[in-house]
């Protein structure tokens, strides 16, 4: 939604009435610097039936906007006002477009890496991310970084440096070893997508690599996908961690209620994974425990002129140690109502 087209229906309703019945035109002038304003707002309720407990959530309640100054000087502030109960600063950069194909960003943003930590709320296939978009390859930092699309090749190469600070440590964060990011999207053909990418970060208990890949295929209705991720710590403070995400889906058009019913399943795994942090005596501790997960479920994407999904989703855990299960982490039933604008 743009804001200019808001405001240009704000002024019409306002100005309707003078001029009613009279052939005069109202021309406005535009500024080209004014944002383009989106939203996405997930709401759900969640129910663990062997614990039989259940809450309700707001996930996300984001507000983004973007624009440009000039056709080469860009901009993007994205706010989530409650992830989690919590408002967050997530996006916050300025960037610059000084040859075709190439936007060079600088500030704070989702650090290039992994396919599905790099998705937004609202293009999400499940209500709740997977493994690797969760707890084992979602970053989000202040830093630098480049983006170069090929003109007569659908390869687009993304890198950067950061600081490996977070969101909410930077004013006095300083560091001799940068954090670094590269990744390779890859299109032979228009409807398979090929990613790679790897990451550097420095947590307080010693440099992580994460090496992660995948591929994604439309064809007709179907959507299938498969992404790998592997985890190496430095002087084997911790064992390397290994992750997979699969799924397939399946969209079924209709034109009444619902635009599209799409059918999905997953299978996500994830071996004893810590986030690198030192504890007092030094070493590493384990985060979050190994496990397995299928998840099946429906989206129903409702009639519109905005996007608005119900999504519905079961998800079964497998734990090696149910012991290591955290609160959240547990068998659920998930209902999901995602609006974007």
């Amino acid at each position: 939604m743009k804001l200019k087209t808001f405001s240009l229906l704000l002024i019409a309703l306002l100005t309707g009435s003078q001029g009613m019945g009279q052939n005069t035109t109202m021309a406005i002038a535009w500024p080209d610097w004014m944002p383009s304003i989106s939203g996405t707002i997930r709401a759900k309720g969640e129910y663990q039936p062997n614990e039989n407990e259940g809450r309700f959530e707001v996930r996300n309640a984001r507000v983004a906007f973007d624009g440009k100054i000039i056709p080469s000087v860009v901009y993007k502030a994205e706010i989530d006002f409650s992830d989690e109960g919590r408002i967050r600063m997530l996006d916050a950069y300025a960037g610059l477009k000084p040859l075709t194909g190439l936007t060079l960003r600088l500030g704070q943003m989702r650090v290039p890496f992994s396919i599905d930590a790099h998705r937004s709320p609202h293009v999400q296939y499940f209500a709740n991310r997977s493994f690797i978009a969760k707890q084992v390859g979602d970053v989000r930092d202040v830093g630098f970084a480049v983006t170069y699309k090929f003109k007569d090749c659908p390869l687009t190469l993304e890198g950067g440096f950061f600081n490996g600070s977070g969101l909410t440590d930077q004013k006095d964060y300083w560091t001799k070893s940068l954090n670094f990011s590269a990744k390779v999207n890859y299109q032979p053909f228009k409807v398979l997508t090929l990613q790679a990418s790897m990451q550097k970060i420095s947590p307080t208990g010693g440099n992580v690599w994460l090496y992660d890949g995948g591929a994604t295929l439309h064809t007709g209705h179907w959507t299938l996908e498969a992404e790998y991720l592997r985890k190496h710590y430095e002087n084997t403070s911790f064992d390397d961690v290994n992750a997979l995400d699969a799924f397939v889906a399946y969209d079924v058009p209709t034109k009444k209620v619902f635009r599209n019913v799409r059918f999905l399943t997953r299978f996500d795994m994830m071996d004893d994974h810590s986030d690198g942090v030192a504890t007092e005596d030094g070493t590493i501790a384990l985060t979050d425990g190994a496990r397995k997960r299928i998840t099946g479920g429906v989206t129903l994407s409702l009639a519109g002129p905005l996007q608005a999904d119900l999504r519905l989703n079961y998800e079964k855990y497998f734990y090696d140690n149910i012991e290591l299960a955290k609160p959240s982490e547990r068998d659920k039933a998930v209902v999901e109502l995602m609006i974007h604008f």
